[in-house]
């Protein structure tokens, strides 16, 4: 016995919960990727065995459940009744296709003309302790206390991921991951937490919190500002939670770093496309 979408579809509630996404949600990432997994197929100069997983369907949702359960390679291929290097083989296969069409785009919308209440916030990801030392002090988070990873996530108003920074080692600081990202829009209204301190002399329209001084006590105005401010950042926090319940982000890294933010952007894909983004 194997698992399979044929087996697992026919219990909707139970297919949400292992993979985060409704069918017909699935079914539409599918869609998206099958032209392209077509493609590839027509590629071949030869066709080998048959593989243990002759659809699609089986091939997406053994790695959608891998981002979701993070799970070992030989784990996920006893689920699936397949050898720990076919899963590795398939994950390299089917990952690029999904970053083609699901990842997080340009949105050319994005002009001065439209005015935007946009969101910025760092989310940050334990990894395994590099060997070297150098790499060690490189990726050490002061905030965290380990070794991290960083990567920043700009969101509209609505909810939607408009864009996925490149991912940062621990040791650098929010605001100057903002600085080698691209600039926002000029005219839009941009909120971020204390840890974008000098944003506001980079751009205008920036909205950060009042720092509280030893000898500069905050005045009321300034507290009901902070306090509005975090109720409305609330919602790029919400939406750092809906990616780190696929567990790949969320548990302490331990793949090869180079697929690290191609797999970020891909659920960022998911999460925005489980929206109607």
């Amino acid at each position: 016995m194997s698992l399979n979408y044929h087996k697992v579809n026919k219990h909707p509630r139970n297919f949400r919960d292992i993979t985060v996404l409704k069918i017909e949600e699935f079914e539409k990432i599918v869609k998206k990727v099958r032209p392209e997994w077509e493609k590839l197929e027509k590629q071949k100069k030869r066709h080998g065995r048959t593989a243990k997983l002759p659809t699609l369907e089986d091939k997406m949702l053994c790695v959608i459940l891998y981002y979701r359960t993070y799970i070992t390679h030989r784990f996920l291929g006893c689920l699936f009744n397949l050898h720990n290097a076919n899963i590795c083989r398939l994950l390299k296969k089917i990952e690029p296709l999904l970053a083609k069409k699901i990842t997080i785009k340009k949105d050319r919308t994005l002009t001065p003309e439209r005015i935007l209440k946009v969101l910025a916030d760092v989310t940050e990801q334990q990894i395994q302790q590099p060997k070297e030392s150098k790499k060690r002090k490189r990726s050490y988070s002061g905030k965290k206390k380990m070794t991290t990873m960083k990567t920043e996530i700009v969101i509209e108003e609505s909810g939607q991921i408009l864009s996925v920074s490149r991912s940062y080692r621990g040791k650098i600081h929010d605001f100057r991951i903002r600085k080698q990202e691209k600039l926002l829009p000029t005219d839009s209204i941009k909120h971020a937490d204390s840890g974008y301190q000098g944003w506001q002399k980079l751009q205008s329209n920036v909205v950060i919190p009042y720092k509280k001084y030893r000898k500069k006590l905050l005045t009321e105005e300034q507290k009901e500002h902070n306090r509005e401010l975090a109720s409305f950042r609330m919602r790029v926090e919400n939406k750092i939670r809906e990616l780190k319940i696929f567990k790949i982000l969320s548990y302490v890294y331990r793949n090869f770093q180079k697929k690290y933010n191609m797999r970020f952007n891909i659920i960022a894909g998911l999460v925005n496309l489980r929206h109607g983004f």
